[in-house]
């Protein structure tokens, strides 16, 4: 198994404060990670490092072999930012317009190939969204934005999925039958990263757990987690687990 982000010993601060301190970590091809920890623990600085959008401040983060701040594969990450469910209700560009984005990382110049054309018809297919391809993504609901962005990663044929919380916001229906998504695509074969405040939801549907409070508290297997104090250590307060049935 090749290994897709490694963090070793990472250190990074905003003024001199310390937000991730000496943090080591892998994510695996094909692994789901689950990233958790209380507000303002650093789960977000350290998606960025993992992918590259910040440089540490010490140690190494090396995403598919290369370093993570130098790595300009862009088509290889499916980046899905915090508060995309609630974006600019303004935004203009259409459903299919903001999947095929992800084709441009494989294309010189010119047109879209058939090849493309099939990709971002796969895509869109694959999350439910064919049928809104014509529609303003501002105008979309959160659950259904949620979608445009995971499907423009796969027309990217995106090897890894970045997740920030990406909840946020989406009704309860909506949000179950997003989780149920992603674990579909692990199945497939996907290596995701997600950050997400309802600790069930990891649990129940990641490979592996990161409890992250600046320092990294916990990283292994879900249920192995459970059983741990990691989780009252890292949120300095009483926590219980609940477990969300996806079967």
């Amino acid at each position: 198994m090749s290994t897709v982000v490694e963090v070793r010993d990472v250190t990074f601060g905003y003024d001199d404060r310390p937000v991730v301190e000496r943090v080591s970590l892998d994510v695996e091809a094909g692994e789901f990670l689950g990233l958790i920890g209380p507000n303002g623990s650093g789960k977000t600085t350290l998606l960025e490092l993992m992918i590259g959008q910040r440089r540490p401040d010490s140690g190494t983060v090396t995403l598919f072999g290369e370093p993570a701040h130098a790595f300009d594969d862009g088509g290889r990450i499916g980046y899905v930012p915090q508060d995309v469910a609630t974006a600019n209700d303004r935004l203009p560009v259409t459903v299919r317009e903001a999947v095929r984005m992800g084709r441009y990382p494989s294309r010189w110049v010119g047109r879209f190939s058939d090849a493309d054309r099939r990709a971002i018809a796969a895509a869109m297919e694959r999350v439910g969204i064919t049928d809104l391809a014509g529609r303003r993504v501002g105008r979309l609901s959160g659950g259904q934005r949620q979608r445009v962005f995971i499907a423009r990663a796969l027309a990217a044929d995106a090897d890894l999925l970045a997740l920030d919380e990406p909840a946020v916001g989406v009704d309860a229906d909506s949000r179950e039958a997003f989780y149920d998504l992603l674990h579909e695509l692990h199945d497939e074969g996907l290596t995701i990263v997600l950050i997400e405040h309802d600790i069930g939801i990891v649990t129940t549907h990641a490979s592996e757990v990161a409890c992250l409070n600046r320092t990294l508290f916990f990283h292994g297997d879900p249920e192995a987690f459970v059983e741990t104090n990691a989780l009252a250590d890292a949120y300095g307060a009483s926590q219980h687990v609940v477990h969300h049935d996806h079967s």
